[in-house]
């Protein structure tokens, strides 16, 4: 009998296989699946758990090692659509009202954030998580029509791609890497020229700039593109949509990039459409995760056939084992594709399919594929014809045979249990399982110089056996290893000395318990305030007492303490080696319990505006609903004030605020009680 993946098992694998899949995009731009695989597992989780925690994260936190960067406009995500029913709904739904649209390619590089002080470039930056990215100014600064110097001085963050030209990655990349994107990332990333392309090779592209202070005057977004072209920076192509047939022009448009789209000079994977008036793009505001005035549609998927000639099993951190495909080579999209990841047993079993079948496989952009089809028993004869990566010839055979699925771990060979349609080793022991949350915990407290070859290294030798083992290495035993001299050594003790004391919610966050990420791991962190009184919840509490926190429900509670209970030995180990801080409460005042939205023009900016409510103990939410408390609004505060009143929410001005947060001084001061 074919087993039924449960709800909850369903939902806790899609928020998982996200985050999996989201880190190795952003911060390895080593993707296992196709951008429409992703977007796949986010609708899917969005209609079963809206409020779920992962798709309000905008990405993952940038890797250790680099000087991090908090942007002062966030790089959020875009909403997808891949069909002309999204166009339609943007337009008619969405962004109801509209008059005017913008629309560019979606390039396919690297996000970059380019800050310009008095018109002079004073930082570039990765996107990252969104909130925060990776200093990469000194790279940015090789990009060939990067400019040092605006042509007026003024400041403002330029958003836009880092691309490389398929000329370029043709003549002198095309067999050191599968495609141009990754280069990118890796030239911007690079430390000391040792990157696989140069920085030199690279384009920028623009989309979008903001103002910190005064901005030009302008009505629309296109507007800003042309003035960004006089200030010397070079937008990615735009058309501006303004007719009485918006949505078939629109629609026309895709159709005309997508005929194009192969002889463009850069890669790209889509359209992006934005609400071209910037004050309707104020008044729809945003979600958690993406602007409501955008629309990133995404050209169809690519498919081809191809042959499973086998199957692996691999033990992931949080125990999870899954199976890779392998399969016959195959070109799909200039890419020869000889792995394909098949995600968990419910999709083996979903696909009914065995070793020697002939499989459908769909692409898009630059990333491994994922079977989509079987089709049956594959001839001879669908394996003539096929050549390895290195031009060299396949030769393999075929061979009949079903799956086996595994019974011991074999990375440990402990036995598996099945949970739902996962596999998974529950052996806190399992060589695979340390690996990963050792590697895990060092990239969460950002150590520079500990990654997964020297944890490999370490496990290898005997010298570590756990996260506490890191903290008794010796100088003498790290020289011992091959390759790590005397300067490498003493790095390696600095980086893991600067750990010795951390804040409880670090501590919480870098254990790796699943579906316990910074924000939550932070809200934990302020409810017990210390690590000894987690451990007394842990062993007299209950798991509705955790839920009493906004945003925790019963099912996270209960992953997070089967979580603490499972590492109890190593948590204990831990504090007698290094010091956990304990953490404040959360700020508490006059607005305790109480949630906020800001619209319209205010005189103090919203950021300002946002922590004084935070600091008084209120919340702040990006929309208006019959659950919101207050709205704060502003002049021109448009749709948002309609809402609230229809929904008879109080609505506040600024100073009406103001005046309430001055009635109580409790928790730290706000940026308005110091001299302005």
């Amino acid at each position: 009998m074919r087993r039924i993946m449960a709800g909850e098992d369903r939902i806790k694998y899609l928020a998982d296989a996200i985050r999996y899949h989201r880190e190795l995009y952003y911060n390895h731009s080593a993707p296992e699946i196709s951008d429409s695989e992703f977007d796949a597992l986010w609708d899917e989780l969005t209609r079963l758990d809206p409020s779920n925690e992962v798709l309000h994260e905008v990405g993952p936190e940038p890797l250790p090692g680099t000087v991090k960067v908090e942007h002062m406009f966030p790089m959020r995500s875009l909403d997808k659509g891949t069909s002309d029913e999204d166009i339609v709904h943007f337009v008619t739904q969405s962004t109801f009202g509209g008059k005017q649209y913008l629309a560019q390619p979606k390039l396919d590089g690297s996000a970059l954030s380019l800050e310009y002080v008095a018109g002079n470039l004073h930082r570039a930056a990765t996107r990252g998580s969104g909130e925060r990215g990776e200093d990469v100014t000194l790279n940015a600064k090789q990009v060939a029509n990067v400019p040092l110097r605006l042509n007026e001085a003024i400041d403002c963050h330029v958003r836009g791609e880092v691309v490389m030209p398929l000329e370029v990655f043709e003549q002198k990349y095309s067999t050191v890497s599968p495609n141009p994107r990754n280069l990118c990332s890796g030239a911007l990333r690079q430390k000391h020229g040792d990157g696989k392309a140069e920085a030199s090779d690279l384009v920028f592209c623009a989309y979008d700039v903001k103002f910190p202070n005064t901005p030009p005057e302008a009505t629309n977004d296109s507007e800003l593109l042309s003035w960004l072209q006089k200030a010397g920076i070079e937008p990615a192509p735009w058309e501006v949509f303004d007719s009485e047939n918006l949505q078939e022009d629109m629609i026309q448009y895709t159709k005309k990039w997508s005929e194009k789209r192969s002889s463009y000079e850069y890669e790209i994977d889509g359209i992006v459409f934005k609400l071209d008036n910037l004050d309707q793009r104020e008044n729809l505001g945003m979600t958690a995760h993406h602007p409501r005035w955008a629309l990133a549609w995404k050209f169809p998927s690519q498919e081809a056939y191809s042959v499973l000639l086998d199957v692996d099993w691999q033990t992931g951190r949080t125990g999870a084992v899954t199976p890779v495909a392998r399969i016959a080579p195959q070109m799909v999209g200039g890419v020869t594709v000889e792995n394909v990841t098949l995600h968990n047993v419910g999709e083996v079993e979903r696909l009914g399919i065995k070793i020697g079948d002939k499989v459908k496989i769909t692409r898009r952009g630059d990333v491994i594929p994922k079977i989509i089809e079987n089709m049956g028993a594959s001839s001879d004869a669908d394996l003539l014809g096929r050549f390895h990566a290195d031009g060299s010839e396949f030769t393999g055979k075929i061979s009949a045979e079903v799956i086996q699925i595994p019974k011991i771990c074999p990375a440990c060979s402990r036995d598996l249990i099945m949970e739902g349609a996962f596999l998974r080793c529950i052996a806190l022991e399992c060589d695979a399982r340390t690996s990963r949350a050792l590697t895990y915990w060092c990239r969460t407290l950002e150590m520079d110089g500990i990654g997964e070859k020297l944890i490999d290294a370490l496990l290898d030798s005997g010298l570590v056996n756990n996260i506490a083992d890191l903290y008794r290495l010796t100088h003498s035993q790290l020289t011992g290893l091959d390759r790590i001299g005397d300067k490498s050594a003493y790095n390696i003790l600095d980086e893991l000395g600067k750990t010795r004391t951390i804040p409880l919610s670090r501590f919480i966050h870098a254990l790796g318990i699943e579906r316990i990420g910074p924000e939550v791991g932070s809200m934990i962190s302020q409810h017990f305030t210390s690590l000894q009184n987690l451990l007394d919840w842990v062993d007299t509490g209950t798991i509705e007492e955790l839920t009493v926190i906004d945003g925790i429900g019963e099912k996270v509670a209960k992953i997070f303490k089967e979580g603490i209970e499972k590492r109890i030995d190593l948590i204990t180990e831990l504090a007698e080696i290094i010091q956990v801080e304990n953490e404040e409460k959360a700020a508490t005042g006059v607005l305790d319990g109480m949630s906020f939205c800001i619209t319209g023009s205010l005189s103090r900016p919203r950021k300002e505006i946002a922590l004084a409510i935070k600091n008084s103990g209120g919340k702040v939410v990006g929309s208006v609903s019959g659950n919101l408390d207050v709205l704060v609004a502003g002049d021109k505060a448009g749709s948002k004030l309609a809402k609230a009143q229809s929904l008879e929410v109080d609505v506040w001005s600024e100073e009406q605020l103001f005046d309430k947060i001055a009635e109580t001084k409790k928790g730290p001061k706000t940026l308005f009680d110091y001299d302005r």
